[in-house]
């Protein structure tokens, strides 16, 4: 641009010089001075461009450096992740740093998890749902755990279920204390809970005998604190939908927590392509119908399950060889009448409670697994209802360890 209006500079000074009458004196531009300008701007031009070629040269480097620390890192967690980098002592103490972190699980390795289980012996095994075993870990003297072999083909409940547990922070929540991947296997470890699943408790070969009234009260209150820390203090909200008694379980004390995680979404939300999961007898009517996703369905299930404390009962049982009627459809209209209601209840727990009690207790269950969703209560009431029956209950003989109501670590 410089030397474009020099070079204009220059002919019109040219121009002008020829246009002047004859006598008048012409001032002439030196050639001396314009080479002059012209090397000036070429080397500011120069000068320019080396800083401009400097600049670039910069943040290519620094680019290309972060780049390739980056792939570092990820190589490093992807051998992580195959079990092959962390020896059983680091996995150990992995897990101790990183136990107080809430967005931080810890990265066991496979021959950890193989010698703590006995090479996944029989012996170990705790529970069995299809292709899903849970097994006893003996990590070491002091370290007890439960590592789950997750479905081979459901790599997406793998991830929800590691992204959700690494989040969460509850007292009624399961804590995850890490995973495992080896090749094609999943695993998942959790705290111990030394009195396996509600489910194997109320229709296990024990049938309920070691759950009293007062414990059942305890472990829906429980189950309910749970939920509505998910439903109202989690951000964002989560909608559990896998919500049944298989999924309730119970430490040494038979304090219950809420465990997978795999279904969980965020409430709210629209998920496309999201297919239809559940268990049948805990599914609401609405999500069968229309599919129709909210924190009411959680409430629905946790009906269900309070009515199996009740009457000890599966959420489905089985009539004929092909006819199977589900619970809340059968106890429904014995729920609403007081002169049959004590006739359903658990043969383990009949007359052991006060009337009143079982009335409120049924109540509550009636609203739960209400056919139309906006006629069941906020999990918030349900606990509000449940809570004081507890108190009630330790007043005439239980012995309650915790009833004030769990916050949030």
């Amino acid at each position: 641009m410089s030397l474009l209006v020099l070079f204009l500079h220059a002919a019109l000074a040219h121009t002008s010089a020829n246009a002047q009458p004859p006598g008048v004196k012409v001032r002439m531009v030196h050639h001396q001075n314009l080479n002059k300008r012209i090397q000036i701007s070429l080397i500011v031009c120069s000068a320019l461009l080396l800083g401009i070629f400097l600049l670039v040269l910069y943040v290519w480097f620094r680019r290309h450096r972060s780049l390739t620390s980056s792939s570092s890192k990820s190589q490093g967690n992807m051998e992580a992740e195959k079990g092959e980098t962390l020896n059983p002592v680091n996995a150990k103490l992995n897990y101790s740093r990183m136990a107080d972190k809430k967005s931080s699980v810890a990265i066991f390795d496979f021959q950890l998890l193989e010698a703590a289980t006995n090479s996944f012996s029989n012996s170990n095994v705790m529970a069995e749902s299809g292709s899903r075993i849970v097994y006893r870990a003996h990590l070491d003297e002091n370290f007890h755990a439960a590592v789950k072999k997750a479905d081979s083909d459901a790599d997406r409940e793998f991830e929800n279920e590691v992204s959700w547990l690494s989040k969460i922070r509850h007292q009624n929540i399961i804590k995850l204390m890490g995973y495992c991947i080896h090749g094609e296997s999943r695993f998942l470890v959790y705290e111990l809970m030394e009195n396996g699943s509600l489910e194997t408790q109320l229709h296990g070969p024990n049938r309920g005998s070691s759950l009293t009234w007062y414990l059942r009260l305890r472990i829906a209150v429980d189950v309910a604190r749970a939920l509505e820390y998910l439903h109202e203090h989690s951000n964002p909200p989560v909608v559990h939908r896998d919500i049944k008694s298989s999924n309730v379980l119970l430490d040494s004390n038979f304090n219950a927590k809420l465990t997978d995680f795999g279904l969980a979404i965020s409430s709210g939300v629209q998920h496309k392509n999201m297919k239809m999961s559940g268990t049948l007898g805990y599914v609401a009517p609405e999500y069968i119908s229309h599919g129709k996703l909210t924190d009411k369905s959680d409430v629905y299930a946790f009906g269900v399950v309070l009515l199996e404390l009740l009457t000890g009962k599966k959420p489905m049982e089985n009539m004929s060889a092909d006819q199977y009627q589900s619970l809340v459809s059968w106890a429904m209209p014995q729920l609403t009448d007081r002169l049959k209601l004590p006739s359903i209840v658990d043969p383990v727990i009949k007359d052991t409670m006060d009337l009143k009690h079982l009335y409120q207790v049924a109540a509550v269950a009636v609203l739960c697994v209400q056919a139309e969703p906006s006629y069941r209560p906020l999990i918030t009431d349900v606990l509000h209802s449940l809570i004081p029956l507890v108190h009630n209950q330790l007043k005439v003989g239980a012995s309650l360890t915790d009833i004030e109501p769990v916050r949030s670590e």
